[in-house]
């Protein structure tokens, strides 16, 4: 493509960046209700635009009606009344027109291909008549309808050498023709194609244009025609024989300004008309609105309008403008502009009708322009400018690290450019000829070229200097470091050479990374920041950076391990987060990996498989160093940015943050994009997108990871889980308050860092915080939503204000791991509530309903619960939840058989789940109840249950049944046989009842794990049945079951309760925080997930479990000296974290370091470990890590 299209930072406003060149500078227009547009040919397509702003509208691809066809559009033209646009490539002419379903949108109408050797030089269309010149003949064709399809019959042809241009009269009665370097005007019947007049010039005719007669009853037959010379004729018809012209004037350019002034100026200059309707249209809006006729502008304008005067106007070569004359009787000039009001003398001028009917769009060509031109004030003109591109194909953009300078790299040479401050223009700095590689420097005011030929680096410096190079695969350039430019090449044999630009480029070094073969050498991208990455055959990334005490040597600064082979393409960003492509046979896989990879992760944050092949990467970052990634494909080019994980919206640590989709306006491919400074998106294609967004790309990044506001629902319920109920009402009165003043969003009160770091204080009464509040505040919000927050976070932040106001209404005496459960508990059911129950009044809808509902808490929550004191209040408290029936979908839900640590409490929860099941709806089924009370060993109130169910057509044949001793083996057997003939019918709850009811407590655990795939009631099953913790078929769902699912899955809190009933405390402790592969080959299990280490809570419960048990430390005292670096999933939370409030430890331990945080920081939520959590979300901190040996963590009891 010859168009390169720029993103800019606000998302979707693309703005179109240097247009091709126009043919001979020449322009068609449309008008059409509410709007003017222009057309051009670039290339093999036309470029539609706006013609006030400039705007491209659509591009029109001549392969659309003919597939295969290579090469260039010669001649365009517009048929305004049938509203079809005509065009010509070679022997080839292909038509469009407005559809008629969508007022904006163009389809193919029609096509036509002459004979070989007549190449098309020559077009004008007009009432479905088509006038083709060609290098041999001019002919006239008609559009008629043929089978309901339009096609173009010849009327007539006539031999003429190569026509340049034609054009229809007004009335279609005469056709007038010139052809190229021939100075003579011909004109034709269109009838008949009989020669009527063959008008003779000095000098070759530049252009040609009929005047259109005010009276349409006649033909005038007047015709403007302009020479090179710059001078324009007038010819008006002979009196007795109006079917011949005459001259009437000539207007040069001594003709247009006095003699002592053109004679000290270059004979440089343009003359154009200007068209009388379109002067005269604005001339009268302009009159409406100004009824004050004593005006002298005023009046000149009416006298203009009356008289009917033709308006001319010369451009000079200073760029002043003369205008005249006035009508076609007597000539004066009518005004004079300073110089400078153009540029130079344009080659072609025209005036449109504006959407403003008192101004005229005044567009010259070349470069294009376009002014806003207001016929009372004349040239008081706004101008926008569109620069002219080169001719060659753009092969791929390179630019300078820092993206404020971009090179464009043709098949025939290219150009720097300098990026303006706002990313919305480029101003060319400079051009190179043919090279195969080239680096631009100094923010595109310089570049390097390098040519395979000669082997020379050329830097054009003044004077330009070269250095020779040994032969170079690559080339890119270092960020400006105490001002010296620095250009690295890699060596075709992957050697490393380094280039001093400042003052001459001399060859600083040329050396070889000490690794194996690497199968690829990149540089860091964006923003280069000095890095160098190599991947090896196998798919290990490795980052190295030149050894600043050694200029020879590169020192290694990390590695990670993808375990990816035929890696296709790879980028890498200045905050190490590599992107990788594999082809694989599903689709194209996409990869990101964080080059901080370590024992508790492999680094990779994200995994998408895409249908379409990826063709290429590249990487920006916002100024609070979020990255954001580039992800090109044929017909638009998807943005992915890093994502916020919260305990609301699962997935991965990327999400899609916006799509740039070109398909409609283009039907090319996208061959190359790259981001520049300000976050805009070069594409090496044409694209425009009108639409603009209320918020800007790196606003909308912010937002997906950036710093959270108090109230928001992820600092609310970190804050409850840390037990910091009071600063969360403080947070929710001053909500209220806020929204209630109607204050700015940006003056909303927003608490110091210091009242999350301090210990809670007890309760104050006269605090605000009240039911009326809470009532109030959530009607508000249901009824105007906080428009920044998803209708996810929404919904949430609803519950958990709820929430808070029930949990400070019922505290009791509840330890802080039941609060901690409670507020969970809370939580999940008001938030299934909502889900499930139809919009409020007061909601309007305005919240989605569909915001996710949970089928169970979390294991963290419920593993709170396990370690509470006060887990008799927890019970009673999930019993009034579930309305003080609970069956066993709730105590699934809530985890009861995992964190009720009495067998007793649990085996009369079980019955009572065993009496709500039954109870449950009206039929009252024995079946429903059985599995539970076989637990229980009560036969025989289930018999008596059966004795109740006359209704139930299996009673006879189970009051049989029931009534036999099921002690004796004889009556077990037949248990066991009904139940395989159960898991037959697939009736397998009731099959593990018949299972218990047979004495095999395995198989009806089996049952559970394998067919229900419920845990959680083979767990309370062996539990009730073999009254203990620890009996043999309990400790084997934990040792078969669930560890290899909690490590399948990353997860620590499941393994942990885990470890812990299994009485291996050591293992419960450091499941937390070391990684899950120690721990794994310590209980020979090989099947391990992606590490579920995102959860700043896990700090907490392993502070709390250290206390409880001195073997929990067994094993990490030997690594004190290693440090425990926060995961990289851990940190994409680090928006919600709060620093510990750790108990005092006894004497022999040290307390854990305080960390010290500068204020003057700047926020980033992207930093923060185990320490000092909540000032991340305040703070720009770094992730502080977790020293062993700071612990005192101690071997043995």
């Amino acid at each position: 493509m010859e168009i390169a299209a720029s993103s800019t930072a606000s998302m979707l406003g693309l703005v179109s960046l240097p247009p091709s060149p126009l043919i001979d500078g020449q322009l068609q227009h449309i008008t059409l209700p509410g709007s003017t547009l222009i057309l051009h040919a670039s290339a093999d397509t036309v470029l539609i635009r706006d013609a006030a702003s400039l705007a491209l509208v659509r591009v029109l691809a001549f392969s659309d009606a003919f597939p295969g066809t290579t090469g260039s559009v010669s001649c365009l033209s517009v048929d305004s009344g049938m509203k079809l646009i005509v065009a010509s490539m070679q022997t080839r002419i292909a038509a469009w027109c407005l559809s008629g379903v969508q007022h904006d949108a163009w389809r193919l109408h029609s096509s036509l291909v002459l004979p070989p050797h007549h190449l098309v030089t020559a077009l004008d269309s007009k009432s479905g008549l088509l006038a083709v010149g060609s290098q041999e003949s001019l002919s006239v064709y008609t559009l008629i309808l043929e089978n309901d399809l339009p096609t173009w019959s010849q009327k007539w042809m006539v031999s003429i050498e190569t026509p340049s241009l034609t054009r229809f009269s007004p009335s279609l009665m005469y056709i007038a023709a010139t052809a190229k370097n021939n100075k003579s005007l011909r004109t034709y019947s269109t009838t008949s194609g009989r020669l009527t007049q063959d008008i003779p010039h000095p000098r070759p005719i530049t252009n040609i244009s009929w005047r259109h007669s005010q009276a349409s009853s006649r033909d005038d037959l007047i015709l403007y025609t302009i020479t090179s010379d710059a001078t324009l004729r007038i010819f008006l018809p002979v009196l007795d024989s109006p079917q011949h012209l005459q001259l009437h004037t000539s207007l040069d350019l001594f003709s247009s300004i006095p003699f002592i002034v053109s004679s000290r100026l270059s004979t440089n200059s343009s003359v154009f008309w200007w068209d009388r309707e379109i002067i005269g249209d604005s001339i009268s809006a302009i009159l409406k609105n100004e009824p004050d006729l004593d005006d002298a502008r005023l009046r000149r304008l009416k006298e203009i309008r009356d008289e009917g005067w033709d308006l001319f106007i010369r451009v000079l070569d200073d760029g002043s403008a003369y205008r005249r004359p006035p009508t076609l009787l007597r000539q004066f000039t009518l005004q004079k502009t300073l110089p400078s009001t153009f540029p130079s003398p344009p080659t072609h001028m025209y005036l449109l009708p504006n959407s403003d009917r008192s101004s005229i769009t005044l567009l010259t060509t070349s470069p294009l322009r376009s002014f806003e031109l207001s016929p009372l004030l004349f040239l008081d003109a706004h101008t926008i400018e569109a620069e002219v591109a080169e001719e060659s194909r753009i092969v791929r953009f390179v630019r300078t690290p820092e993206g404020s300078g971009v090179g464009v790299m043709r098949e025939t040479g290219g150009e720097a450019w300098i990026v303006s401050s706002d990313g919305s223009r480029l101003l060319r700095s400079g051009k190179w000829p043919a090279a195969d590689h080239v680096v631009v420097l100094d923010g595109g005011r310089c570049h390097a070229t390098y040519t395979t030929s000669d082997g020379l680096l050329t830097v054009s410096s003044a004077p330009q200097t070269a250095v020779p190079l040994p032969p170079i695969s690559s080339l890119f350039s270092l960020p400006l470091r105490e001002g010296q430019e620095t250009i690295v090449g890699i060596t075709t044999d992957f050697g490393i050479v380094q280039v001093h630009v400042n003052p001459h480029p001399t060859l600083h070094s040329h050396v070889s990374l000490p690794i194996p073969r690497p199968k690829m050498i990149l540089p860091v991208d964006p923003m280069a920041w000095g890095k160098r990455r190599d991947v090896s055959e196998l798919g290990e990334l490795a980052f190295w950076v030149p050894d600043e005490t050694s200029p020879l040597e590169w020192r290694c600064t990390g590695s990670v391990r993808t375990h990816r082979a035929d890696i296709g393409r790879a980028k890498c960003s200045s905050a190490k987060k590599t992107a990788l492509t594999v082809s694989l046979p599903e689709g194209e896989e996409l990869t990101i990996w964080d080059s901080k990879e370590s024992e508790f992760a492999s680094g990779l944050e994200y995994r998408g498989i895409f249908s379409e092949t990826i063709n290429d990467l590249d990487w920006t970052s916002t100024p609070d160093a979020q990255s954001i990634l580039a992800v090109g494909f044929l017909h638009h080019v998807e943005l992915l940015c890093q994502k916020r994980a919260t305990y609301f919206d699962g997935g991965p640590g990327w999400t899609n943050c916006w799509k740039v989709e070109i398909g409609s306006y283009i039907p090319y491919q996208i061959s190359d994009s790259i981001w520049l400074a300000n976050g805009t998106l070069l594409m090496l294609v044409f694209g425009q997108d009108s639409s603009s967004p209320s918020e800007s790309l790196f606003e909308h990044v912010a937002s997906h990871n950036g710093p959270l506001e108090d109230y928001h629902p992820q600092m609310l319920l970190q804050c409850l889980l840390w037990d910091k109920v009071e600063l969360v009402k403080d947070i929710i009165v001053n909500l209220a308050r806020d929204i209630n003043a109607a204050r700015p969003r940006s003056s909303w009160a927003c608490l110091p860092t210091e009242s999350f770091l301090r210990k809670e204080s007890s309760p104050d009464e006269e605090e605000g915080f009240s039911r009326t509040l809470v009532q109030h505040l959530i009607k508000t919000l249901e009824s105007d939503p906080l428009p920044h927050l998803t209708p996810n976070e929404q919904a949430h932040l609803l519950v958990l204000i709820q929430t808070t106001l029930e949990i400070d209404e019922q505290r009791r005496a509840l330890d802080s791991n039941g609060l901690r459960y409670l507020i969970s508990m809370r939580s999940f059911y008001i938030l299934n509530h909502r889900v499930s129950a139809p919009g409020s009044p007061e909601s309007a809808n305005t919240i989605p309903r569909q915001t996710g509902r949970r089928e169970r808490l979390r294991y963290r929550d419920m593993v709170w619960a396990f370690h509470s004191e006060s887990q008799d209040l927890l019970l009673s408290g999930s019993t009034a939840a579930c309305n003080g029936k609970m069956c066993w979908a709730d105590a699934r839900a809530l985890g009861v058989s995992l964190w009720l640590n009495s067998v007793e409490a649990l085996r009369s929860h079980i019955e009572a789940i065993a009496r709500n099941e039954f109870m449950a709806g009206d039929t009252r089924d024995p079946t429903a109840c059985s599995l539970y009370y076989f637990a229980l060993g009560k036969v025989k109130l289930v018999h008596g249950l059966w004795r109740q169910s006359a209704w139930h057509k299996e009673q006879n044949v189970m009051l049989k049944f029931l009534a036999n001793d099921f002690t004796e083996s004889r009556w077990r057997t037949a248990a066991l046989k009904n139940a395989f003939a159960l898991l037959g019918r697939r009736r397998f709850e009731y099959a593990a009842a018949f299972f218990l009811l047979g004495g095999a407590l395995q198989d009806a655990v089996n049952v559970c794990l394998k067919q229900l795939g419920d845990f959680q009631l083979a767990v309370a099953l062996a539990r009730v049945v073999e009254q203990s913790n620890e009996g043999p078929v309990l400790l084997g769902i934990l040792n078969n079951t669930v560890l290899p699912t909690a490590f399948r899955e990353g997860n620590r809190w499941l393994a942990s309760w885990g470890f812990w009933l299994l009485h291996r405390r050591d293992l419960a402790v450091r499941i937390l925080i070391t990684p899950l592969q120690d721990v794994a080959d310590s209980v020979n299990i090989h099947d391990i997930g992606e590490s579920n280490y995102d959860d700043p809570s896990l700090a907490l419960l392993f502070s709390q479990l250290r206390s409880k048990t001195l073997t929990g430390g067994q094993g990490i005292h030997a690594r004190s000296n290693h440090e425990v670096q926060v995961d990289p999933p851990m940190r994409r939370r680090s928006s919600i974290l709060i620093d510990m409030d750790i108990p005092s430890l006894p004497p022999t331990r040290s307390t854990f370091p305080n960390q010290r945080i500068p204020e003057d920081t700047y926020l980033n939520a992207r930093k923060a470990g185990l320490g000092n959590l909540m000032k991340s979300a305040k703070q720009n901190v770094p992730g502080p890590r977790v020293q062993y040996g700071r612990f005192q963590l101690l071997e043995g009891e």
